[in-house]
């Protein structure tokens, strides 16, 4: 569908009183609602109106001609006048018009004149049509001589923008007689005039008003910067008709005394206080018996003390009500907290089309804004990525996406991504008409901030040293202890997120704080300031690398997965670990971290960063001041090269190693480094003699030493070496016995490896389903680690048993899947195995259908080729 650009003239639509009608009409609606679909998209077909979208009971719709719009909702007003409506009980649509120039990303419009014309919509009746004035404007002179314009004066929308004329289409025929209009004007209010669109935060807004319905004090709670106030505001303007003796704006940031409050509060809704009375009984009394909402916004820096101002002030009457906005909650009796979090972010691992892009909130307000900066500002395929990266990296905090779009004057998004990426100080400051901490990020922060005592403060600088988060554990060794802080770690961080400077993430199985990004460089600021940061640096370091060797011994084992999720729960924070450890030349640190690390790598599909760090490590001088570290870190860089497929790095490494045990007298280091040693020489053809006297070697050694692992992992080794030579009955001898001690010992992750070697055998025999049966365990057991490294593998053996068995399509498709795995993961090893393998899918691409099968299987995720794999061939076909 082609969609119109430049000046168009956007059509929304909603039932009036649907849940309602809902009720009444009970099975009968749903025919009722067909009919008036049927008859908005008849009328919108005889303007050659394009239906954007859908949504429960109301249309959006797009015209070229303004004209024609009108038309459309005459002839629409009219269906609905005379249709037959079951039970009596007609549908009443209420429709507004406006008329702008919204520009299109991908099929989607942007900008404020879309949110204008829903507002519009909002302000009508049902059966009542309403234009803006731009679209009245260019109607007026050349309506149809059945259709007139009724103007019906200035009004406020509940956008909050400045008072704008409404006009009425008046269709003969169809009743031309309503209430007021739904506005800002119907109630008494002084919420201010706002010069921007609210964008975004739907659902948080409906969800705000169903809790205002049910509770007397709604306190909205969050970090200096979310946009509490805006959306205090936008909730205020919802509900101005449920409140029909006002609804009040109280602006409290510069109010520093509690027993101002009332005073404050009487000014606002403009009550005269005379002679030597109390405010607060004034205010009391004024507001007895009355339904009115007061929005209080910022009463963090009045807590505890003026807390209890507005427990008073409840008791005036049932129908009085409060939405308050504050960084901490009161913590009265009948409040009702709600969190407000950041705007909806896009996934920047797997980003949308353009279209799809522009819906997530952040994105969104960042496109409009940036537009308002500069005019002429296109969001295009090459620049929304960045788009994205910049709403991710400020954590979708509002006011920072607003100062980062005003950036575009003079950056583009990339560039502006760019400098984000070293420090949020790029932002500079917002509109001068904005209070002063509205005007940076630092300031919005640094309010809060400044509200804290000394412990706290030293508690919230110390816990800037997370990234991304931390558990309660790690933060009570690295920010404590108590008696250096003058407050127990985890009731000062249970007070910090009171005070919205850290996130509680309570949907995970143990406790985790988050600090957002741009609060947690404020804080490293105050950390650099205090002298403290080297030292706190120092012990985040230990502590994860305390954690790394605790994970060890378990991520080849039984509880592999479990292992391997809480590493990637705190991945951030061993980058920053390892950074920390290189900064400060601390080889023994970094080597040791590496080690312990890299198998997480290797799994998780962070091959190529597990490499380069390692590579940085060990080419630090102070690294071969220490032999035993050294061997470590050498044996998890030829294990990370292997994955890789870089067979002639893992065996240089492990040379080294051989050499550096050699010169110990451990058997076991010994035993361990000839094994390794000997894979790249076996994998790659390289020395297959050498390769099997170095296994056989470590056997004897492992066999000496009890060591039923390791013996088993030789024998896997002999069985791999077996394999590569065809002598097919003796490699499965070695390898079903490895298999039957890997089980033994519950070495889950060898296990799946002997069952690939144990599948290839079987395929070289044509032994389809003997293959299929070894694979499907092995991949079972990767895919419930996670090991992106196995599955990679694995899909690959599974495309050759679909090859053998005939299923050409499920082949390619499989190994399609394989290939857009190993190059997101770094694991290359899979493309190693099929060339000894004498099997390359991609140059046996001939024809359309293995084409069209190689690109289905290259856009599964890993989870859908999982599945693929695992499933019967006649149910995979099925599905396909």
């Amino acid at each position: 569908m082609s969609l119109p650009s430049g000046t168009v003239t956007f059509l929304f639509t909603d039932i009036e009183g649907s849940t309602r009608l809902m009720q009444e009409l009970g099975d009968r609606y749903v025919q009722a609602q067909m009919d008036h679909h049927e008859i908005l998209r008849a009328a919108f077909r005889s303007g050659d109106g394009r239906e954007l979208r859908t949504e429960g009971d109301s249309f959006f719709c797009v015209f070229e001609s303004a004209l024609d719009a009108c038309g459309a909702a005459a002839a629409a007003q009219r269906g609905f006048a005379t249709h037959a409506w079951p039970g009596d009980k007609p549908i009443r649509v209420r429709i507004g018009l406006h008329t702008g120039e919204a520009p299109l990303v991908g099929n989607e419009y942007i900008g404020l004149d879309v949110h204008h014309a829903a507002r519009v919509e909002a302000a009508a009746h049902g059966g009542q049509v309403l234009l803006s004035e731009a679209t009245g404007a260019l109607v007026e002179s050349s309506l149809s001589g059945d259709l007139t314009l009724r103007d019906l004066g200035l009004h406020r929308l509940k956008d909050l923008a400045r008072p704008e004329r409404l006009y009425q289409l008046v269709i003969d025929g169809v009743p031309d007689t309503f209430p007021a209009l739904r506005t800002l004007d119907s109630t008494p209010n002084n919420l201010p005039t706002q010069l921007t669109s609210f964008v975004g935060r739907e659902e948080t807004v409906a969800e705000a008003k169903r809790l205002l319905a049910r509770t007397r004090l709604l306190t909205l709670v969050g970090p200096g910067g979310i946009g509490k106030t805006r959306l205090s505001l936008q909730i205020g303007a919802e509900v101005v008709q449920t409140f029909p003796d006002g609804v009040y704006f109280v602006a409290l940031s510069a109010v520093r005394d509690p027993n101002l409050m009332a005073s404050v509060i009487a000014q606002s809704i403009g009550i005269p206080i005379a002679g030597n009375r109390v405010p607060l009984d004034v205010v009391m009394e004024h507001l007895q018996g009355k339904k009115l909402l007061l929005v209080l916004d910022n009463l963090e820096q009045l807590l505890p003390e003026g807390a209890p101002v507005v427990a008073q002030l409840l008791q005036a009457g049932p129908d009085f009500k409060v939405v308050a906005s504050s960084r901490a909650a009161l913590h009265i009796y009948g409040e009702q907290e709600m969190a407000v979090e950041p705007l909806r972010l896009p996934d920047l691992r797997a980003l949308p089309s353009l279209a799809a892009l522009s819906q997530f909130e952040a994105v969104k307000l960042f496109i409009e804004r940036a537009m308002a900066a500069r005019h002429d500002f296109e969001v295009t395929n090459e620049n929304a990525p960045a788009i994205a990266g910049i709403c991710e990296r400020v954590d979708g905090l509002p006011l920072a996406i607003e100062l980062a779009a005003a950036r575009v004057k003079l950056f583009s998004p990339q560039a502006l991504l760019s400098r984000l990426e070293s420090s949020v100080s790029v932002l500079g400051a917002g509109s001068r008409d904005l209070p002063g901490r509205q005007q940076t990020l630092k300031g919005a922060i640094a309010w809060s901030y400044d509200l804290l005592d000394e412990p706290h403060k030293l508690l919230f600088s110390r816990f800037s040293v997370f990234a991304r988060g931390g558990g309660l554990e790690q933060a009570e060794v690295i920010c404590g202890p108590a008696s250096e802080l003058g407050v127990d770690v985890l009731t000062g961080l249970d007070e910090l997120a009171d005070q919205s400077l850290v996130r509680r993430l309570p949907e995970l199985d143990e406790p985790r704080l988050l600090m957002l990004q741009v609060i947690r460089e404020f804080a490293g600021e105050r950390l650099a300031e205090s002298g403290e940061a080297e030292k706190i640096k120092d012990r985040h370091a230990a502590e994860f690398q305390a954690l790394a060797e605790s994970a060890q011994p378990h991520l080849l084992g039984a509880e592999q997965k479990r292992w391997l999720d809480r590493l990637e729960l705190d991945h951030d924070n061993f980058r920053a670990a390892f950074d920390w450890s290189v900064a400060r030349r601390d080889a023994v640190r970094a080597m040791c971290l590496g080690a312990a690390f890299w198998r997480f790598w290797q799994m998780r599909g962070h091959l190529r960063e597990g490499r380069a760090r390692l590579d940085a490590i060990l080419a630090m001088p102070e690294a071969r001041d220490h032999p035993a570290e050294r061997l470590l870190a050498l044996e998890a860089a030829g294990g990370v090269a292997y994955w890789q497929g870089d067979l002639q790095a893992a065996r240089s490494f492990y040379e080294e190693c051989v050499a550096i045990a050699r010169l110990g007298a451990d058997r076991r280091t010994i035993a361990n480094a000839l094994y390794n040693l000997s894979f790249p020489l076996l994998v790659g053809h390289a020395d297959l003699v050498q390769g099997l006297a170095l296994v056989q070697e470590a056997l004897a050694l492992f066999r000496e030493l009890h060591d039923e692992t390791g013996v088993a992992r030789c024998l896997w080794g002999i069985g791999n070496e077996l394999h590569f030579e065809k002598r097919y009955p003796d490699a499965m001898v070695a390898l079903d016995e490895a298999i039957g001690l890997f089980r033994q010992l519950r070495e889950t992750f060898s296990l799946a490896w002997a069952l690939h070697t144990r599948a290839l055998v079987a395929i070289k025999l044509q032994e389809a389903s003997v293959a299929q049966r070894f694979l499907s365990e092995g991949l079972q057991i990767f895919s419930d680690a996670g090991d992106f490294s196995g599955i990679a593998v694995l899909l690959d053996d599974a495309s050759s048993v679909a090859n053998i068995s005939g299923d050409v399509e499920r082949a390619f498709k499989l190994a399609g899947a394989s290939a857009a795995l190993q190059a997101s993961s770094g694991a290359e090893l899979a493309a190693i195995v099929n060339v000894e393998e004498g099997r390359d899918w991609r140059e046996a691409l001939t024809t359309d259908e293995q084409r069209r099968a190689w690109a289905e299987g290259q856009a599964m995720t890993v989870q859908q080729a999982v599945a693929y794999a695992l499933a019967p061939e006649s149910a995979a076909r099925a599905s396909a």
